[in-house]
């Protein structure tokens, strides 16, 4: 639990960063907190997914520094990717 309230925080920075990054994309504020929530919850997922080790770790509730740190950088990078296609789909539809 504690791992994807991690995922969930971090993909929402990582929105909003993408957002700071991506001007013409950027979804405003809350659009890019959302978008970066969905994707960081999905981006831990995946990364679970890919990586069993750090997905036990998660699962079984014992945090280790490895497992922080991984789903920190899962959350941060579906969040960041989500709100992007999101924005760039955005885009061109407007």
């Amino acid at each position: 639990m504690l791992a994807l309230i991690i995922q969930l925080l971090s993909g929402a920075v990582g929105g909003n960063v993408a957002g700071s990054l991506l001007k013409g994309s950027s979804l405003g504020t809350l659009w890019n907190s959302v978008a970066g929530i969905a994707g960081g919850g999905i981006g831990g997922k995946l990364l679970g997914m890919l990586s069993p080790a750090m997905g036990a770790a998660a699962a079984s509730g014992s945090m280790d520094l490895t497992s922080i740190l991984g789903s920190v950088g899962g959350g941060l990078v579906g969040g960041g990717v989500l709100m992007s296609i999101i924005g760039f789909i955005k885009k061109a539809m407007g």
